[in-house]
């Protein structure tokens, strides 16, 4: 088994209170509201939404995945921390164990924040280069969640304040 590790920081111009709420707090009811093309649902299917906590994320119809298995690692709504772990579903593919994505969102320039990521990613194999493009199209996709949620927020100025 392989593991690869990647680190990316994302700026954004709505205050990190403010991006945790919509985005962690919120999330499983406003992400497939902003991207209805990718996401039909999350649905708890343990758990109290605290750590521990399993969740069940739907694709929507069209997307190379029907599922993926979600289990909060932390969540910290004072320092705006959140990890959760991909422990199953299709989403996985052939390639990966599990993956698992940290967050932490900090103050920027202009009242703004800095959301700095972590995602590790164990590989079934050792040679990790046959999945590295898979990787970064995930990658990809990760990001345009944040800037819709980011867009969202700026068409919605009176939402989670």
């Amino acid at each position: 088994m392989g593991v690869l590790t990647y680190e990316d920081e994302l700026i954004f111009s709505v205050p990190p209170a403010r991006l945790f709420k919509s985005l962690v707090l919120d999330g499983d009811n406003l992400i497939p509201k902003v991207l209805p093309h990718g996401f039909k649902s999350f649905q708890i299917l343990e758990g109290d939404g605290g750590p521990g906590t399993i969740k069940l994320v739907t694709f929507a119809d069209g997307s190379p995945y029907k599922t993926a298995k979600h289990r909060i690692d932390e969540l910290d709504e004072e320092n705006y921390i959140y990890k959760y772990s991909v422990i199953g579903g299709d989403a996985l593919g052939e390639d990966l164990d599990s993956l698992t994505h940290g967050l932490k969102i900090e103050g920027g320039a202009d009242g703004g924040s800095v959301c700095k990521t972590t995602t590790t990613f164990h590989t079934k194999r050792e040679d990790d280069h046959a999945i590295e493009e898979k990787i970064k199209g995930g990658r990809e996709r990760a990001k345009s969640i944040f800037k819709a949620v980011e867009a969202h927020l700026h068409a919605h100025p009176h939402e989670y304040n």
